[in-house]
C-alpha cells in the first residue's frame, strides 16, 4: 500500500482522532442498534427530509481556489501524493501522455481527498454525532476509512446491488453499513431521512462543497508534477472531480484545456451543458458504473460549466479496450470509470490533442475480480483479438483435425469449441461447430477471417451474425 502511518509529530491538530477506538465503537454500536429497530422501507419521508442545505440547486455554491489550497494543506498528511507517470501508450496515441494514479490510494480511488477534507472541517458537535452518506462504492469506502482514521462515527447506506466486496470492506473499517434500497436514489432518500432522525450530517459524494475542494487537490498535484501540461481529460459522473480540477488548473493556468469524458450510457454532464442546468438523465448499465449519476451536482455544475473546454461521451467498447490497454501496457488494474479518459482518446474523440502533453486521472481501481475477467474478454473482442465463427464440417474422422490444423497454420489459437448436431437441418453427416479463436491483432484477424472464408463457404462470423 502507498499510504504509511506517519509519526504524530507530522500531524496537525485537525488530524488528531476525535473519539478513541473504544468510544468510537460504542457510538457506532449505539447508532447501529437504533437504526436496526426501524423499518427503513416504511419511513415517512417528506420533501423537507430530502433537502440538503449544502447542495441546493436554487443557490449553488461556487468553489474557489482558496478553498482548494486550504483543503490540499489540510489533507496532506492523511492522503498520500500519488504518482503522475509518463505512459508507454504515448507513441500509440501520438501524444505525450501522463497518468495520475489515484487508484493507488488506500481505498482505491480519488474519493479519499474529498472525504478526508470534509470530515476534518466538521464542527465538533457534528463530529460527535457522526456523518451519513449514500454510495454504492468509492465514496462509501473513503468516508468509512477516514472516519476510522479520524475517530468520527460513520453510517453508510448502500443499495442492494452494491458489490459484496465493497460492502465488506466498509464494514471492516468499523462503520455502520446499511444495505437498503433498490438503487442509489432510494438509498439516498433513506440516508437523508436517517440523517434528520439521528442528527447526522449527510455528505453528498460528488457535490458537497468540501468534497469538491478536496478533489481539487488532485489538480494542484498535477500542476506540480507536470507543470507544462496542455490538457487534462477528466472522467466525469456527478461532476465533483471535474469541478475541483477545473478550478485548481484554470486559476493557475487558464490556457490548459479541461475536457470532461463520460460514458454514452450515462451522459448527465453533456445533457446539463446542453440544457444550461442539471437535469435528470436516464442512466443505463455501464462499465463505468462509478459515473452513472442521473443528475449532476448543482455546485459541481455551476463551478465547472464556465471553465471546461469540451465534453465527450465515450462508447462502452472503448472503455473495455482502455481497461485492457492499462492492464497489458501499464500493468494497472483500473475500473471502468477510471479508464474513461483514456477511452476517449482511444476512440479518437480528441484529435486536437495530437502532439500535446496530456494528463489523464486514473481515478479508481475498485473493480470486482469476476467483472474484470469479463471486461478483459470484452476488450479482446472489441480489439478484434477474439473471433467467434460458426462452421459446418463433415462428421467423418479427420474433419475436425483438418479444421484445427488450418487454424494452427494461420497462427490462431483455439480458446473454445462447441459441437451442435441435433438442430442442424442440413446433411445428417455434418456437424455445426462454434469456435472462439484468439489472434494477435486486427490485421491478423482479417487474415484468419479470409483463410476461414476460403475454406468454409458457409462460415458465419460473429459480427455478420448480429
Amino acid at each position: 500500500m502507498m499510504n504509511k502511518k506517519r509519526p504524530p509529530t507530522h500531524m496537525t491538530m485537525l488530524d488528531q482522532r476525535f473519539f478513541s477506538d473504544a468510544d468510537l465503537h460504542e457510538r457506532q454500536q449505539k447508532l447501529e442498534n437504533e437504526i436496526k429497530n426501524l423499518d427503513l422501507l416504511a419511513l415517512d419521508i417528506s420533501e423537507d427530509d430530502l433537502y440538503d442545505e449544502w447542495c441546493d440547486p436554487e443557490t449553488p455554491r461556487i468553489l474557489s481556489f482558496e478553498e482548494i489550497a486550504a483543503a490540499a494543506y489540510r489533507i496532506k498528511y492523511g492522503v498520500e501524493k500519488t504518482p503522475c507517470t509518463h505512459s508507454h501508450l504515448s507513441r500509440v496515441v501520438d501524444m505525450d501522455l501522463y497518468f495520475k494514479k489515484d487508484f493507488l490510494l488506500n481505498t482505491g480511488s480519488f474519493k479519499e481527498r474529498g472525504a478526508r477534507n470534509t470530515l476534518m472541517v466538521l464542527p465538533r458537535e457534528e463530529k460527535a454525532q457522526g456523518i451519513i452518506a449514500a454510495s454504492a462504492g468509492n465514496h462509501a469506502l473513503a468516508v468509512c476509512y477516514h472516519g476510522q482514521q479520524l475517530g468520527i462515527p460513520v453510517v453508510v447506506v448502500m443499495p442492494r446491488h452494491a458489490p459484496i466486496m465493497k460492502v465488506n470492506n466498509c464494514k471492516s473499517y468499523g462503520a455502520v453499513v446499511i444495505v437498503k434500497g433498490i438503487d442509489l436514489a432510494e438509498s439516498k432518500r433513506i440516508a437523508l431521512k436517517l440523517g434528520k432522525l439521528f442528527g447526522l450530517r449527510y455528505i453528498n459524494g460528488f457535490d458537497h462543497p468540501h468534497i469538491l475542494a478536496g478533489q481539487g487537490s488532485l489538480g494542484l498535484e498535477i500542476l506540480d508534477q507536470v507543470p507544462d501540461v496542455d490538457a487534462i481529460v477528466v472522467p466525469t459522473g456527478g461532476g465533483g472531480l471535474l469541478a475541483g480540477i477545473a478550478v485548481a488548473i484554470k486559476s493557475v493556468n487558464p490556457h490548459v484545456q479541461i475536457i470532461a469524458a463520460e460514458s454514452e450510457r450515462a451522459p448527465g454532464f453533456a445533457a446539463a451543458m446542453k440544457a444550461g442546468r442539471p437535469i435528470f438523465t436516464e442512466c443505463h448499465s455501464t462499465l463505468a458504473d462509478g459515473l452513472a449519476v442521473s443528475v449532476v451536482g448543482a455546485n459541481a455544475y455551476a463551478t465547472a460549466a464556465p471553465l471546461i473546454d469540451k465534453v465527450v461521451t465515450v462508447n462502452e467498447e472503448y472503455i473495455a479496450i482502455a481497461i485492457l490497454r492499462l492492464v497489458e501496457v501499464e500493468k494497472a488494474v483500473v475500473e471502468g470509470a477510471g479508464a474513461t479518459g483514456l477511452a476517449a482518446i482511444l476512440q479518437g474523440l480528441l484529435p486536437e490533442l495530437k502532439g500535446k502533453k496530456v494528463v489523464i486521472p486514473l481515478c479508481g481501481g475498485n473493480i470486482d475480480t469476476t467483472v474484470l475477467g469479463r471486461v478483459l474478454e470484452r476488450g479482446l473482442v472489441a480489439d478484434k483479438r477474439l473471433l467467434k465463427v460458426w462452421l459446418t464440417v463433415s462428421d467423418r474422422p479427420g474433419s475436425l483435425a483438418h479444421m484445427c490444423k488450418l487454424f494452427s497454420n494461420a497462427g490462431a489459437s483455439v480458446k473454445d469449441i462447441y459441437h451442435e448436431r441435433a438442430w442442424l437441418k442440413s446433411d445428417m453427416f455434418s456437424v455445426q461447430i462454434q469456435v472462439v479463436l484468439e489472434v494477435r491483432d486486427r490485421e491478423h484477424a482479417e487474415e484468419v477471417t479470409k483463410i476461414i472464408s476460403e475454406n468454409y463457404e458457409d462460415a458465419i462470423f460473429y459480427q455478420d451474425h448480429l
